[in-house]
């Protein structure tokens, strides 16, 4: 964002919860930025002038041919250095230890017991309380012999070498993952090793907002912005973000696809209309877009679709505008990070995504991106810090294809209008028991099949409905809520009493992975 912050770099060597380390930097007011192990080159060192560094964990073994390699240069920076689980190998590995295969392997839950005499290191404090640490593993290798200057301070059953560290160099390394839940004092570990850093935790949202206006004044001067709406969060606070720093620059453009939930549209328009005053077309196209999905079921297919028409319809309604010079989006940092992989490649495409990148190149129009540096939830804490309505900060994400792709099979008009009845009911539910604010994402799907039931005397033929609500951090992995029974049970009596066309209510207990969040 900007160099007035000190910058904690983060050299990705493709674990699968490297954001979480990220995310917990963030929690503690830290900037910091995850670049894959491939582009950490000189030009990007002295870009960043980082800090402090943290090497990640990976799926590779150091013991293998051609494995990933932090550049030499990182330790000869002169600033503290972690690495976790691959980066604690790697670090060995390139400062002259060992590492070996055919060991141990833990898996899990762990508990790490600290070396005596060597548990008053700062890197401990407010550890080791209770005599010893639970922390979370995942290896088969492990450290079999220590660099020149490195000692253990701390162990466990599967890891002789589970704490190391060269405190003359400010070199710690770690077998075990302080990022994520399981490793309950992970996060004051990482605190502990920020703040032996020096850095100053002056990574706030408040703090942002001021930068972000004055970079989106730099870029954009004069010239007319216009932002793709969708009425989620991230595009929402971005908006309101962007008429803060130019006013009536921008215009920003609400494609009413037909495919929302009950009411949304109202709710969207009526809020920048009515409390921001900002200017807004309004382009109800729900005809064009049900009219293309007419037939379609395969779940890329209709996400491609919607795609392909939300950037023709979006490039017509613009030219109202006229001559505007930019397009500003929602992008997240996540978006970022994933759109390229540890290896410095194309991510594997689990599922196209719906969005509007195809239209600067089409349209000639240059990217405002005011929150690519952004997780989600520092995402809902600047719409706080902006003003935005606490109730639509808090709402549950809602996919761009809309109920699209909660709808699997044919889509049809009918479908949709008991979807989004049932999906209203369910929200209800949850609303009324207090849940809402514990659950990540909650909604229904419409399942492409009929079942016989029994309504009052007479038999029914209508469609089943699945419930689907997960706790995530992130959304990049996520558990089902667990509803007590009562619950389920009364909310399936209100979808079935008062929806009509379903007779059949399930709930969906698949995790992310390997199920996703979203049906398709």
């Amino acid at each position: 964002m900007t160099q007035a912050h000190d910058c904690l770099l983060i050299i990705d060597f493709g674990s699968q919860v490297t954001q979480l380390i990220a995310r917990r930097l963030r929690e503690l007011s830290v900037y910091c930025e995850i670049h894959p192990y491939a582009k950490v080159d000189d030009a990007l060192l002295d870009a960043l002038a980082p800090r402090a560094v943290i090497l990640s964990g990976g799926p590779a073994s150091v013991t293998d041919k051609d494995s990933p390699r932090a550049p030499q240069r990182v330790f000869e920076l002169g600033v503290p250095v972690l690495g976790i689980c691959y980066g604690q190998q790697v670090m060995v590995e390139q400062l002259g230890g060992a590492v070996e295969s055919g060991h141990h392997r833990e898996f899990g839950r762990a508990f790490v017991e600290p070396v005596h005499g060597r548990e008053d290191a700062h890197i401990f404090t407010g550890l080791f309380a209770a005599g010893r640490e639970e922390v979370w593993m995942s290896h088969g290798d492990r450290v079999t012999a220590l660099p020149a200057g490195f000692e253990v301070y701390g162990r466990s059953s599967g890891a002789p070498c589970a704490i190391i560290a060269d405190p003359s160099r400010n070199f710690f390394a770690v077998q075990f993952h302080p990022e994520v839940h399981h490793t309950p004092n992970g996060r004051a570990l990482l605190a502990n090793f920020t703040r032996l850093a020096g850095f100053r935790g002056d990574w706030t949202m408040g703090a942002y907002r001021e930068e972000a206006i004055a970079k989106i004044r730099a870029q954009v001067g004069d010239g007319k912005v216009i932002c793709g709406l969708s009425g989620g969060v991230d595009s929402s606070v971005a908006a309101v973000l962007l008429h803060e720093a130019i006013g009536d620059q921008l215009t920003c453009v609400f494609v009413d696809h037909g495919l929302l939930r009950a009411g949304e549209a109202e709710e969207v328009v009526g809020m920048f209309r009515d409390h921001y005053n900002i200017p807004l077309i309004h382009a109800d196209e729900s005809e064009r877009f049900l009219g293309a999905l007419e037939g379609v079921s395969d779940p890329e297919e209709k996400r491609k679709t919607i795609g392909r028409l939300f950037i023709e319809v979006f490039d017509h309604h613009a030219r109202e505008v006229g001559d505007a010079q930019f397009l500003a989006q929602g992008t997240l940092y996540p978006d970022v990070i994933e759109s390229v992989s540890f290896a410095g490649g194309p991510s594997v495409t689990i599922k196209s995504h719906h969005n509007v990148g195809g239209l600067p190149e089409k349209m000639g129009l240059d990217l405002v991106e005011p929150l690519r540096e952004l997780f989600k939830d520092e995402v809902r804490a600047l719409g706080r810090e902006l003003g935005l309505p606490a109730h639509f900060i808090g709402r549950h994400p809602f996919p761009g294809p809309g109920l699209a792709i909660r709808c699997p099979g044919e889509i049809t008009r009918d479908k949709l209008a008991i979807l989004r009845k049932a999906d209203a009911i369910f929200i209800d539910q949850i609303r009324r028991h207090g849940l809402y604010e514990e659950i990540w994402q909650a909604f229904v799907a419409i399942l492409p099949v009929r079942t016989v039931g029994v309504m009052g005397d007479g038999r029914s033929y209508d469609y089943a409905c699945a419930l689907r609500a997960v706790t995530s951090v992130d959304g990049m992995t996520a558990d089902y809520y667990p509803f007590r029974h009562e619950f389920l049970s009364e909310t399936a009596n209100r979808i079935v009493g008062e929806v009509e066309g379903i007779n059949r209510v399930t709930y969906d207990i698949t995790s992310k992975p390997p199920g996703t969040i979203e049906w398709e």
